[in-house]
């Protein structure tokens, strides 16, 4: 019995730290914004107390069009499911089975996630560039000149402009995650399933990929709450634009905040964010309902 409370407070002790950490990081600013969004503030005057008026603006206010930045949040969060994770899926699969320079391959397809967004952005910004960019260019080398566009200034090709460089640079994420979870896996049931006739295509199929399913469902809550939250590339590439068609949700925060000092209009913002990534990592996680494994 002594032994045991020993252990509770040694317990308790260590995790402290990082339980008041998380606690003034994230849920600490979470109840802060919950009350300023309750606010007409500008951020530095006292706020008036408006109620939920601020979250009845979000979706009747023509002006702002939230639903659309959400909307837009969810195309991506969609393509990052069905056409990010399967091609992660799939150069994981065939790394893992150790393929030449296997461990070179690796780590070039993670070099983006390594790198600085705002490189990205500038080097994507260079790929679109309507004059010299590698798009109109190659285009131009093979007769498709009807073709050209500019990217990102153009209503109909700006939002899927956008959402191109962000499925790019974490595709080697979640390859690496995925990679790792089946590298973890016994030899041995690969080895046996040979045995019994099996090709590589339904070993995977059979064996490696239902056995990767806790892996698979964290990359998927992953993919879908990094896109409602995206806002980095986006910023850098179109800031929003042109005529809010690559909106999202944290660029239209970033607008209230500093464009218009709308601070509690932007903190109802922030909570709908949150209430939006909890809300599908709850349902994605019953969705990938696993058994526990004794």
């Amino acid at each position: 019995m002594e032994k045991a409370r020993r252990n509770k407070l040694a317990i308790f002790i260590f995790m402290l730290p990082a339980v008041l950490l998380f606690s003034l990081i994230i849920i600490l600013p979470i109840f802060m914004s919950s009350y300023y969004s309750l606010l007409n503030w500008d951020g530095m005057t006292k706020g008036t107390f408006v109620g939920l008026k601020n979250y009845m603006e979000l979706f009747t206010s023509k002006s702002v069009n939230f639903p659309r930045a959400v909307s837009n949040a969810i195309l991506l969060a969609a393509l990052s499911t069905f056409i990010q994770l399967p091609i992660a899926l799939f150069l994981a699969l065939v790394l893992a089975r150790g393929v030449k320079w296997e461990k070179t391959f690796v780590s070039i397809y993670f070099i983006p996630v390594l790198m600085s967004t705002t490189v990205i952005g500038q080097l994507w910004l260079k790929i679109y560039n309507p004059d010299y960019g590698l798009v109109n260019v190659l285009l131009r080398s093979i007769g498709l000149e009807h073709l050209q566009r500019v990217w990102l200034g153009d209503k109909k090709t700006a939002l899927i402009a956008v959402f191109i460089p962000l499925l790019w640079q974490y595709i080697g994420y979640h390859m690496l995650l995925m990679y790792a979870g089946i590298k973890s896996m016994s030899p041995e049931l690969r080895e046996a399933a040979k045995i019994d006739g099996a090709t590589e295509a339904g070993i995977d199929w059979y064996i490696t990929i239902p056995l990767l399913k806790p892996v698979i469902r964290t990359c998927v809550i992953f993919a879908v709450t990094g896109s409602l939250k995206a806002f980095d590339l986006i910023y850098i590439l179109t800031n929003g634009g042109p005529a809010h068609a690559s909106e999202v949700p944290s660029t239209l925060l970033v607008s209230m905040i500093i464009g218009r000092n709308r601070y509690g209009f932007g903190s109802a913002i922030a909570v709908s964010i949150i209430f939006l990534c909890f809300f599908f990592a709850i349902v994605i996680r019953k969705l990938f309902k696993t058994e526990e494994v004794v």
